[in-house]
């Protein structure tokens, strides 16, 4: 039977895809049941939802934690990448929670790449005592470029800066990454901005303009074809998109100052072999002067299934021990 004093709704709502979980929120290490994702395409609303997730559990839970992929400042909030929009206050009243948090999604990131251990990444860059170094950027591609910061230590606790650093502007390093920026340009109101290549339909518009197509193939497909090996198209956009996340993250490395970059969303981990042998390291190096600076950088990649919901579970577990 689900305590509703103790358990709470946890989700990760995203563009594409809104994933729910109950979690157990008694200790400081949350714990996870009940998880499914549901995609956001087939429901009106966030609250429709919601509504759909604790039917199909069987749960009412009196607390609850949001993890949204937007800016969250103030009472009204409105997806970037899905036609999501809803007061807080509004929907905390009509679900009937006793205590509700939204956050930024990778704020939620940020807070999960501290429950990290060992078994829940793979280190690209620096040893294991390394990788909790701050400051620390976690950043990673899903359906946008999510994009965080974590200043502190552990002897002196940890604060997460919540930014919107995936939107960027774009800044082309050779020919061929002009032409892709030129063509999303055309079609995005003249602009290209780092999130708009940097997550699944950006690996689509890469495919196309290398593929010189017009049809966007499923990212999902290009991933499985550069995998596989014999689609020389989709190799070379899967080597471009590392190339140019390369590049992306050594720029927010720099700017946030970090000693460490944790690699978080839902792409990446379904090619890290392919990241680790593409350009993204040399690529995060090339920054002249500073490139001796970012040696330093430790770098890992979040593998946990589900870092949102425990950065929620965590943002919630810290707001009621506030």
């Amino acid at each position: 039977m689900t305590d509703p004093r103790s358990t709470a709704l946890v989700a990760d709502i995203g563009g594409t895809n809104a994933r729910f979980a109950l979690a157990d929120i008694r200790g400081p290490q949350p714990v996870l049941r009940e998880a499914k994702t549901l995609p956001t395409a087939a429901y009106a609303t966030l609250q429709h939802a919601v509504e759909s997730y604790l039917a199909q559990v069987g749960a009412e839970p009196e607390l609850a934690s949001f993890a949204v992929a937007c800016p969250v400042n103030g009472d009204d909030i409105r997806l970037t990448n899905r036609a999501w929009a809803f007061s807080q206050s509004e929907l905390q009243a009509a679900l009937g929670f006793r205590e509700q948090v939204v956050i930024n999604d990778f704020g939620a990131a940020a807070l999960a790449a501290l429950a990290m251990g060992d078994d829940d990444r793979v280190i690209l860059h620096g040893t294991p005592e390394v990788q909790r170094r701050g400051p620390m950027t976690v950043i990673g591609p899903g359906t946008g470029l999510g994009v965080a910061l974590l200043v502190g230590d552990d002897a002196r606790g940890w604060q997460v800066v919540e930014t919107e650093g995936g939107h960027v502007s774009f800044a082309p390093q050779v020919e061929e990454e002009q032409r892709i920026a030129d063509w999303v340009a055309a079609r995005h109101h003249g602009r290209c901005s780092n999130e708009r290549l940097l997550c699944g339909t950006g690996l689509s518009y890469i495919d196309a303009v290398l593929g010189s197509r017009d049809q966007l193939r499923d990212p999902a497909v290009i991933v499985a074809a550069a995998m596989e090996g014999h689609d020389v198209i989709a190799r070379r956009t899967l080597a471009r998109f590392c190339s140019i996340f390369g590049s992306v993250v050594g720029d927010a490395a720099l700017i946030h100052g970090a000693k460490t970059v944790s690699i978080a969303g839902g792409i990446i981990p379904r090619f890290i072999p392919y990241l680790r042998a593409s350009a993204f390291r040399e690529r995060f190096l090339a920054k002249g002067r500073f490139a001796a600076y970012l040696e330093s950088v430790a770098i890992h990649v979040i593998t946990h299934d589900a870092p949102g919901l425990i950065g929620a579970a965590t943002a919630l577990h810290k707001r009621l021990e506030a």
